[in-house]
């Protein structure tokens, strides 16, 4: 099809849109023949009775996926989102009629299209307003504790001290410091609100978005590019990460982020993209460590350059390579204590614990992203290798090496999500007709909507994490400026109970103050292998005790501990004489071990509280 490549709406009327279709349509007036892309590869084209029998058998087969993904759901065994425990007889019931009503709404809006310079911006708002429907989720994963704490230190002592003590003062794991220090940036200036965190958050998740159809456009076509963007919302898995104050997600924006502008600095040169590159590269190497092994993409990406384009691409890399490893080298030996202490950490504790964290392939590639998605991405190994096309190297390195080093947990491959997407679209881009394009990915789209929406994030927020949720928003609602947190001991698991005050905090306004009447904890001798270790050795310090704060008045106390009407140890109860029960936070779960249940006493009405 003559013309297609380059302008893939030529011949379309714009129609009303939708705002998850958006990938281009071949013309209608050209169906039958087939259409040649940008790889040199031929995708077919229906004519309208093959088309409609295309649509009935990608609807019964979404239906027919939901179906099975139900009965073979003792097959999920994902820690967080198992349709075993978020899917129950009851709302397979109802999801099932909502997909099917989104299958109905998806096939009208296949026939809809969308001008090509709108497609990033359509991408980008689209992605924005579905992540925004989870930030009503509770912080579900403790390691937000731990990023808030961090977090917290630049907001009290600021960027200066944050940089000069991490890895001393401000406990550090086996965290890089960029998302912190970001996540501080946002506290010292917007103040402490976790709702300034999931705006910046989802701003990331629909920015990879976006440069998931840069890159896709930019290494094929159009039609590639947008059908991956669109791809990542139909991971249902992803959509529950964006809104929590968590490293995975801004990584996964990092990573793209290097790899687009490392794309672009190779095929034109120049210093500003040279110079958008190295800082890319040096930004994605400061999120996390598992970047570290991620970004061994670059190499790939440049020797494919070097085959299309010849020697001019090697001045480009060299620059590339040396002024990110000088920058890189300059803050490895700035802190070179703080990172050997890390490595070895990871060496010794967290790889060989890798195997017992894992999650199986099958939960992650067909409960957790869409199997439409899975299937896609293996079919497109076939068409690459059928096409020769190296350029496809570069988006299935990570994913292969994932798969070689045998990673298992999920939330390690969320930075690669995009780079999955782009090898389902360069499958996808095989069927040819627009429209049974579009419809199939819709479904896909819809299935992982409903999945999340009526399965995942109604289970979430029925876990006793929604307790300090619910606390912190009603502390806040209370006169006074500060409270006294009591913190109970929790035989049944190895997470130490005072995790959950970082995150109570996240939650409130109100000033924290740690009671003397808490009774001390034990450390499991199992937490030394467990991934909840760091829960017992990152303490902050910026929470005073009720001694140091003494004479300070108290709004209320607060005791978290792990059932309903647990029994108070007397210490607690001589400290809470005169208080009464105001409000009691009991939502509960059968699935974590871990659990926060709330409970809030206040002085008599009439009086404003009490003394330290």
């Amino acid at each position: 099809m003559k013309g297609t490549t380059g302008m893939p709406f030529r011949g379309l009327l714009p129609l009303p849109q939708g705002p998850w279709l958006i990938f281009s349509s071949s013309p209608a007036g050209q169906r039958g023949a087939r259409d040649r892309d940008a790889a040199g590869g031929r995708a077919l084209v229906f004519n309208r009775e093959e088309e409609s029998l295309l649509v009935l058998f990608v609807s019964l087969l979404t239906l027919t996926t939901f179906l099975a993904l139900y009965v073979f759901r003792s097959f999920d065994d994902n820690r967080l989102t198992s349709w075993q425990w978020s899917v129950s007889g009851a709302q397979a019931g109802y999801m099932f009629f909502a997909l099917l009503a989104g299958i109905v709404l998806a096939y009208f809006l296949s026939g809809t299209t969308l001008p090509r310079r709108a497609a990033g911006a359509v991408l980008f708002a689209a992605s924005f307003a579905v992540a925004a429907i989870f930030w009503r989720e509770p912080e579900v994963i403790i390691d937000a504790g731990r990023y808030f704490t961090q977090a917290k230190y630049l907001e009290l002592y600021g960027a200066g001290y944050f940089l000069a003590e991490w890895g001393k003062a401000v406990p550090a794991w086996t965290d890089l410091p960029l998302i912190p220090f970001l996540y501080g940036l946002i506290f010292k200036f917007f103040g402490e609100a976790r709702i300034a965190i999931q705006v910046f958050t989802t701003l990331l998740f629909s920015g990879t978005v976006v440069l998931t159809y840069a890159i896709g456009r930019t290494l094929w076509n159009e039609t590639v590019g947008v059908i991956a963007g669109v791809l990542l919302l139909g991971m249902p898995y992803l959509l529950t990460q964006v809104p929590l104050m968590l490293v995975d997600v801004p990584m996964m924006f990092f990573m793209t982020l290097a790899v687009f502008t490392t794309i672009i600095a190779l095929r034109r040169g120049g210093a500003v993209p040279l110079a958008l590159s190295v800082a890319a590269i040096v930004l994605a190497l400061l999120t996390k460590y598992s970047a570290w092994v991620m970004i061994s993409v670059l190499p790939v990406i440049f020797l494919v350059f070097l085959k299309e384009r010849g020697g001019v691409v090697l001045g480009r890399a060299a620059a590339i390579a040396g002024a990110a490893g000088l920058l890189i080298g300059a803050a490895v030996l700035w802190k070179y204590d703080v990172f050997t202490e890390q490595l070895g950490l990871l060496q010794n504790y967290q790889a060989p614990a890798l195997g017992r964290w894992g999650e199986s392939y099958v939960s992650t590639f067909l409960f957790q992203i869409h199997p439409f998605i899975t299937l896609a991405a293996l079919f497109s190994l076939a068409v690459a290798v059928a096409r020769k096309d190296l350029r496809y190297l570069i988006v299935c390195w990570l994913v292969l090496l994932i798969l070689v080093l045998d990673i298992k947990r999920i939330r390690y491959l969320v930075p690669a999500l995009p780079m999955l997407a782009l090898m389902a679209a360069y499958g996808l881009r095989e069927l040819g007709g627009g429209r049974i394009r579009r419809y199939t990915v819709s479904c896909i789209v819809f299935s992982a909507l409903v999945t999340s929406v009526f399965g995942y994030l109604p289970f979430l927020t029925a876990t006793s994490a929604e307790n300090l949720k619910n606390a912190g928003e009603y502390l806040d609602s209370i006169g006074g400026e500060n409270v006294e947190v009591v913190v109970l001991p929790q035989p049944r698991t190895s997470v130490n109970p005072a995790a959950a005050v970082p995150i109570l905090d996240l939650f409130t306004r109100k000033r924290i103050v740690l009671s003397g009447a808490s009774p001390e904890g034990r450390r499991p001798n199992s937490v030394e292998t467990s991934p909840v270790r760091f829960t017992w050795e990152v303490k902050p310090v910026y929470y005073p005790d009720s001694a140091a704060a003494g004479g300070e008045e108290v709004a209320a106390i607060v005791v978290i501990s792990d059932a309903n009407g647990s029994p108070l140890p007397s210490p607690v109860l001589q400290r809470m004489a005169g208080h009464r029960l105001t409000k009691a936070f009991e939502v509960s779960d059968r699935v974590f071990r871990y659990k926060t249940i709330v409970r809030v006493y206040e002085p008599p009405e009439g009086t404003r509280g009490h003394d330290l």
